[in-house]
């Protein structure tokens, strides 16, 4: 299966992970399309949402660049796909903590101000803690071909540099463990404030009371699923890391193999399902403009979408959270 430390890549796990750059590809592109065509979307969350799109789509081509050419030396193609897509990488984990930070300043916090002040910064940090180190692996030639030993034939750490685990942890891994820490610990603070919010809703408008289970259900369903879903894409590479640093030759198994190259390259995909699939009515919209709106199916949807959105991620009414921050207020005030 492989010579010495390679990792060979069969062509059925190069067809699989093709595939799946080809899904997060067309996800992201999606995401940033109806961002660009619906001015009403334009909010702040959805804007750090097509950030991130922007970095899952960078990292879907330089991966399929390097799963579809599966390098076997250090050159100058090898180099520059293992440079793009270390920074695109390690900008969508920025990223998506970004947007989780936000989230929790803008919702429990209560203070759109402050979270929309962050936007500069996690613009500096998302971009350019990347881009820096990218730059500085370039440079004393750190980048370039490592045996796909935690790679699916895309080039990354050089696998004859000295100190490759070491720039491992600083071109990904270290941030990868970061995020595992912070997105849960991040959203479950959300998930219980807004529980709390809405029991406050219940108590003081009880008018409303027998709605609030259906406002929240699919942002609940979010906000439990983004931890979730980034978590188990992204565990197959950790467990690659780990068998490395434990020179255990199971790092090499296909199955694993074809996980990992799964895993790295979903993300687009899985927010385009979560953002603008299961969000009602961008999906209108879409089936719409693809003229499906002769079912009678699309035409209830269409009325749907006329409704206020109550969902409390990228696609929220800003002014919907803090009618239920007020409210959280009051109760606290009780």
């Amino acid at each position: 299966m492989a010579s010495g430390n390679e990792t060979v890549v069969y062509f059925s796990e190069q067809v699989v992970v093709l595939c799946s750059c080809a899904l997060s590809f067309l996800g992201s592109s999606l995401i940033i399309l109806t961002y660009v065509l619906w001015a009403d979307l334009r909010t702040t969350p959805r804007r750090l949402l097509v950030f991130l799109s922007v970095s899952d789509w960078l990292s879907a081509v330089s991966y399929a660049v390097g799963v579809w050419s599966v390098f076997r030396s250090d050159s100058l193609e090898c180099v520059v796909q293992g440079a793009v897509s270390t920074f695109a990488n390690t900008s969508s984990f920025f990223w998506t903590v970004a947007i989780a930070v936000y989230l929790y300043v803008f919702i429990v916090r209560s203070s759109q101000r402050v979270a929309d002040s962050l936007v500069l910064i996690f613009h500096l940090v998302s971009w350019g803690v990347p881009l820096i180190i990218t730059v500085a692996a370039v440079s004393l030639s750190k980048i370039g071909y490592d045996a796909s030993e935690v790679s699916v034939g895309w080039c990354w750490v050089s696998i004859h540099a000295p100190d490759r685990v070491l720039w491992m942890l600083l071109t990904g891994k270290i941030w990868e463990f970061l995020a595992y820490l912070t997105l849960p610990v991040l959203y479950i603070l959300i998930k219980r404030h807004i529980h709390m919010a809405h029991t406050a809703l219940s108590e003081y408008r009880p008018i409303l009371a027998t709605r609030v289970p259906s406002f929240s259900s699919m942002a609940d369903t979010k906000l439990t699923l983004i931890p979730v879903i980034f978590i188990v894409l992204r565990i197959w590479s950790t467990v690659r890391f780990i068998l490395l640093l434990a020179d255990s030759p199971v790092r090499q198994h296909p199955v694993l193999v074809t996980l990992h190259g799964i895993g790295n390259t979903s993300q687009g995909a899985a927010n385009c399902i979560m953002f603008v699939l299961f969000t009602r009515p961008i999906r209108t919209r879409l089936c719409s403009a693809l003229c499906c709106c002769s079912s009678s199916r699309c035409r209830a949807g269409s009325k749907r979408s006329q409704e206020p959105s109550h969902t409390l991620l990228p696609d929220q009414e800003a002014s919907t959270q803090r009618r239920e921050d007020d409210t959280s207020k009051a109760g606290s005030q009780r």
